[in-house]
């Protein structure tokens, strides 16, 4: 077999291959075999038909078809392999000539790796928020633990905000009462937004027994998207009553015997917190850092498949969970669907050139991956899906992902190399030393390369 490569673009390649006809005689005994066992001739057993005897009667042709399909996913490897080259997806191929008995001639094209110039990424310099806690933050962090043992009691006055309401609710639209539009003994806090437009208004200054009407656009079930008359009941008006500041409630929420040492951890809790946030900004502003140092062509197939893979993943999971549709999504962020298309591609540019220099810095610098980090790496992985390690170390197998994660885990450490060699400074003029958790950049590397999460206005429930 001869083989030449040609350079179509930084991204795509040519192979030509030729392969003499002896070359192909496992594949045409394999192909006789298969006919074999697929047809009958009357005088001949089953499978102990003659070569001959297929060629008369099924024709030459048919024999020669299966023998080249066989072939050919050999030879294309061959000729990769040979030419040194790592292809992407799969090749477009076009036998160009076939003479039996002589040769065997084809031409592929598919995309390739490009060849990457690692930038010397020594002198990136990065600036990261200072890690400073207020003793408004702790305050507002005990308060919100103060609001978790927050207890009511029934009173007899109208309904204010931060109150607690007992209500029967009824939903009409164009007059008819909808089957899933009644709730009765439905718990709201006023003010917290967590039902329907309107309600809060509604709901103030009504006394138990109380009730309004009001109208507002439904937010699910099966009237979504329309317009309804809401009728409020009110059965029950309860004060929040917080606990006092004191010893006495650090004792009640926490394992301290005293309100200052409670001040204290909350403050070394957002400390850690702090820092937490810091790394991540970091690692993201170096990486943006080393991509624009360097050049990387994009496959423009690739390319297209990345951008149409995030927006399945987006129709089909993220928003299927929240039950809303793109047109939804888009009002809600306030997009059109060129600014989504145009960010999408964005994304998927930025995480195809993240993977290539990751993987390429990698390969320079001879980085591993061992069992242990792959377990770690797993665990997290596996926490943040929702799923225990055993149920999600079997979903990785059986889907054959696992390489998938070594990669993950290989660019961590790559993304970790060139941190430790950047220069980071926080706003205050500070050197910021960073212990670098290979795995938390690997967690860096994923969100880069899966692109920004969803987000959706305050109200709407999601799970993405």
């Amino acid at each position: 077999m001869k083989s030449a490569v040609e350079t179509l673009n930084p991204t795509r390649v040519r192979l030509t291959v030729e392969v003499p006809f002896e070359e192909l005689k496992d594949s045409l005994d394999a192909a006789y075999k298969k006919i074999n066992q697929q047809v009958t001739v009357k005088g001949f057993r089953k499978g102990k038909i003659p070569a001959r005897v297929i060629d008369q009667r099924f024709g030459r042709g048919a024999v020669l078809e299966e023998a080249v399909n066989d072939a050919l996913p050999k030879f294309y490897t061959e000729a990769i392999n040979e030419a040194e080259l790592n292809p992407l997806g799969q090749p477009e191929v076009d036998i160009t000539e076939l003479k039996d008995g002589e040769t065997l001639n084809f031409t592929a094209e598919v995309d390739i790796r490009p060849t990457i110039e690692i930038p010397d990424y020594s002198g990136i310099e990065v600036t990261v928020d200072a890690v400073e806690v207020s003793d408004e933050d702790v305050e507002k962090s005990v308060e919100q633990l103060r609001e978790r043992f927050a207890s009511t009691s029934p009173v007899e006055r109208a309904a204010e905000d931060g109150d607690v309401v007992t209500i029967d609710l009824q939903a009409k639209v164009d007059g008819e009462v909808l089957e899933d539009g009644v709730a009765e003994g439905v718990s709201y806090t006023i003010g917290s937004g967590e039902l329907l437009e309107g309600i809060d208004d509604a709901v103030k200054g009504l006394e138990a027994g109380g009730e309004a009407t009001f109208t507002s656009e439904l937010k699910g079930g099966s009237a979504e998207g329309k317009e309804a008359e809401v009728t409020v009941k009110v059965t029950q008006v309860a004060a929040r009553e917080l606990p006092a500041l004191d010893d006495d409630f650090a004792q009640l929420a926490s394992e301290f015997d005293t309100l200052d040492e409670l001040k204290a951890d909350s403050r070394k809790r957002l400390e850690n917190m702090k820092q937490y946030d810091q790394a991540t900004q970091a690692q993201e502003r170096v990486l943006d850092e080393l991509l624009k140092l360097a050049e990387v062509p994009i496959p423009e197939k690739l390319l297209a498949d990345e951008i149409q893979t995030r927006k399945h993943n987006l129709e089909h999971h993220q928003l299927g969970q929240m039950g809303i549709d793109l047109a939804k999504y888009l009002e809600i962020q306030g997009k059109t669907e060129e600014e989504f298309t145009a960010e999408t591609e964005e994304q998927a540019v930025k995480g195809i050139k993240t993977q290539f220099i990751l993987d390429e810095l990698v390969n320079k610098e001879k980085l591993n991956v061992n069992q242990e980090e792959l377990t770690e790496h797993l665990m997290r992985r596996a926490a943040s899906s929702g799923m225990s390690p055993d149920q999600f170390a079997q979903a990785v197998v059986e889907g054959g992902q696992v390489p998938m994660l070594v990669g993950e885990v290989a660019r961590g450490k790559a993304l970790a190399v060139v941190v430790e060699a950047a220069k980071v400074t926080d706003t205050n003029g500070e050197v910021v030393d960073l212990e670098d958790d290979e795995d938390e950049v690997a967690e860096a590397v994923v969100a880069a390369a899966e692109g920004e999460p969803v987000e959706v206005a305050a109200g709407e429930k999601t799970e993405a």
